[in-house]
């Protein structure tokens, strides 16, 4: 009898147990949550992946999280620019993207039941916070079909597309990605809408030129290289257009660099046979390519050729009274 008991009372621990760990975890954010729970609520996303903004949520879960569940682990200030004033709003997810540095969290905040925005929060491996970014909503009112798509590196393609008057199909499309300096940047520009549309847009030209080497080296309008602040200063981001042979041979390429020698940098990405030396001599600079590069230029050309640095307009002076 002791022995019946004794297993029953064991029985009755083992449910105990499972009961508590089978419980659901709230999502609500009343109660504190450790972050792997969180993050359990948003599944692995199979890329690649399109919604547009007739459907956007429709591949988005039941389920629904707090915002001060959010709150508990990344700053308000994560929300406040993209719903600005919009305090009350109801979350749900729609998957999680998982890379080697960096995980991307895609939900959608509904306002109410028509309002909807698809939104990316980007985290370090720690789960701390690094950059949000709106994707697509269905509340600007406009006689275009936006759609977003992403694929595997990931880069969020963001299109509008409407039927011109000449019955033919106007579209804009810009593919942003989430940079080393620690923020979302335009790396496509693709147009047929408008002539200034369709000129090269230099995705690097807005970011940070404070270091030695950053600036814009110049040949022509088309051909150039544009060279930015990286995560230290070590590091840069570069843009290379060229137009050669009379526009026979064309190139464009993004990516960064490492400096080798004190004037001296490289270019070399894991799974790219391209490599291309940045040798700095002053206001100079001498791009020549070492490995095979055919997949970002023209068959007849390559990336070799020198460039003068652009100088930077003086500031004027502010005159103290």
């Amino acid at each position: 009898m002791k022995l019946a008991k004794h297993l029953v009372i064991i029985v009755l621990i083992g449910i105990g147990v499972w009961a508590c760990q089978s419980a659901p975890v709230d999502l609500s954010g009343k109660t504190p949550v450790k972050a792997k729970d969180f993050l359990a609520a948003f599944k692995p996303m199979k890329l690649p992946y399109s919604v547009s903004d007739t459907n956007i949520d429709a591949n988005a879960d039941t389920v629904l999280i707090g915002k001060e569940l959010f709150l508990q682990f990344y700053p308000d200030s994560a929300f406040t620019q993209i719903m600005g004033k919009t305090k009350v709003f109801n979350i749900h997810p729609i998957g999680i993207i998982e890379k080697e540095k960096e995980k991307y969290l895609l939900f959608i905040i509904k306002e109410n039941k028509k309002k909807k925005r698809l939104v990316v929060f980007v985290t370090n491996d720690q789960n701390q916070f690094l950059a949000s970014k709106e994707l697509l909503n269905n509340i600007d009112a406009s006689e275009y079909h936006r759609s977003l798509s992403i694929n595997k590196e990931p880069t969020f393609l963001i299109s509008r597309e409407k039927m011109g008057k000449a019955n033919d199909l106007l579209f804009t499309r810009s593919g942003w990605v989430y940079n080393d300096a620690g923020f979302f940047m335009v790396v496509i520009n693709d147009s047929n809408e408008d002539p200034t549309k369709t000129a090269v847009i230099n995705p690097l030209d807005t970011l940070p030129r404070l270091n030695k080497f950053s600036g814009d080296y110049i040949k022509d309008k088309n051909n150039y290289v544009s060279i930015r602040d990286g995560k230290d200063q070590n590091h840069y981001l570069f843009f290379i257009l060229f137009e050669k042979n009379k526009g026979a041979c064309k190139a464009e390429l993004k990516g960064e660099f490492k400096l080798s020698k004190p004037s001296e940098g490289i270019y070399s990405k894991n799974g790219d046979p391209c490599l291309i030396d940045f040798i700095f001599n002053g206001a100079q600079l001498k791009i020549k390519e070492q490995g095979s590069c055919g997949n970002h230029r023209g068959i007849k050309c390559y990336f070799d050729d020198n460039y003068i640095k652009k100088r930077e307009p003086k500031k004027k002076k502010v005159n103290k009274r």
